[in-house]
């Protein structure tokens, strides 16, 4: 017959062989960390130490620590919780401000900290394109509430998800994000986002914005919002490069520029067009060399190209050499927004850009339906000609 020890001694004792027992290996202590990595990058000078990162830097330490609480509490044995209580919920952030201002670089810091294995970071524009298609597999197979599904799916693999600038001007972005997001939270996954807006200020004047109000409502709610406000845009630190791949104006050395550039990455080759297949679709570049692409402005922004396309073709060259990028004009605002989302793909898959322009980048659209979200294709193309850009590796198909 088995007998329960009474002496409370005896029982404790008992109670700690079975929680030492049960309790898996913990993660490391990783308070301060952030902090660490970021005094090294200002000890290297890499970066210029700027008061405002680092409050929001101390925000995504306290993320990272409740991370790694909440995933070890998980971990622990039906015991271990018994005796224990939960630990601080994780709260998600929002953090926003103007571009240049160092929204990435504290991500990534926070991202490569994060020693969790279910995490993904992405290009909120290439979430919302992995969004869209899944919904359309999903009803094409007469299945219904695609969203509930889709965040199962999600959450089967991620725990913390990070979304670099979020930004909304798509109608059909902005009727799912609300229902998405709130499944998102329900599950239990914690999202870290970077915007250049307030979330009040997402989607202004798009249509039933009234409705789109209930997902900001959820994300202020759900979210702790952070603004940035750094001193200086540090994109603009590096130019050395500009005057040697950004060529305005559109003068009668502008076509020579583009010849002599292609000449000199493909050491004098034949120019033929090349064709590639995007979702069932062709798109028809003008000369295509290896990973070598020359086209025009007209070619990829006054067609009805999508992200998918830009995607597709970031993916596919290391060299982009662009000509004939025009001054736009509000009635041009469809072109401008497709070379924004051009501009997105090349950054993002760190794609060297040679290309001539009728004026200097930050003439190029400055008024207009979607001037402002403009500012940040504006930061990205002058750090795109910057010597550490240009010694970047291409991110091509993986």
């Amino acid at each position: 017959m088995l007998v329960w020890p009474n002496h409370p001694l005896v029982i404790a004792d008992m109670l700690k062989t079975i929680f030492q027992r049960a309790a898996p290996e913990q993660f490391s202590d990783l308070s301060g960390l952030l902090e660490k990595q970021y005094n090294h990058q200002v000890a290297q000078s890499h970066i210029q130490h700027d008061s405002a990162q680092f409050i929001a830097l101390l925000h995504l330490q306290k993320l990272l620590d409740q991370i790694v609480a909440s995933v070890d509490y998980d971990r622990k044995s039906v015991a271990y919780k018994l005796l224990s209580s939960p630990p601080e919920k994780c709260q998600s952030l929002y953090i926003f401000g103007d571009v240049g201002r160092g929204k990435s670089m504290l991500m990534a810091l926070f991202y490569e900290a994060c020693p969790v294995e279910k995490k993904r970071r992405v290009h909120f524009n290439m979430f919302m394109l992995e969004v869209h298609a899944f919904i359309h597999d999903w009803r094409r197979q007469n299945k219904t509430d695609a969203i509930s599904a889709l965040a199962k799916k999600i959450r089967a693999s991620v725990f913390l998800l990070c979304l670099d600038e979020f930004h909304v001007t798509d109608i059909a972005d902005a009727m799912i994000l609300e229902r998405l997001f709130a499944k998102f939270f329900e599950l239990g996954i914690t999202v870290v986002m970077t915007s250049n807006r307030h979330p009040d200020d997402l989607y202004l004047g798009g249509l039933q914005r009234e409705q789109f109000l209930i997902f900001t409502r959820l994300l202020k709610r759900k979210s702790k919002v952070i603004e940035l406000v750094a001193k200086e845009d540090y994109r603009l630190m590096h130019l050395h490069a500009l005057e040697a791949t950004y060529y305005f104006p559109l003068d009668a050395h502008a076509d020579e520029f583009v010849h002599q550039s292609y000449n000199e990455f493909t050491n004098f080759a034949p120019k033929q067009a090349g064709v590639l297949q995007v979702l069932g679709r062709k798109v028809i570049l003008s000369v295509v060399h290896g990973d070598i692409a020359l086209t025009s402005f007209d070619e990829l922004c006054v067609q009805s190209l999508g992200s998918a396309d830009y995607i597709e073709i970031a993916r596919e060259f290391s060299t982009l050499i662009l000509a004939g990028i025009p001054r736009l004009t509000p009635e041009k605002r469809n072109e401008a927004k497709r070379f924004m989302t051009l501009i997105d793909a090349l950054y993002e898959h760190k794609v060297k850009l040679i290309c001539t322009a009728e004026v200097p980048a930050k003439d190029l659209y400055t008024e207009g339906d979607g001037a402002f979200e403009f500012r940040r294709t504006v930061s990205r193309l002058i750090e795109m000609q910057s010597e550490a850009y240009l010694q970047s590796t291409h991110i091509g198909h993986m």
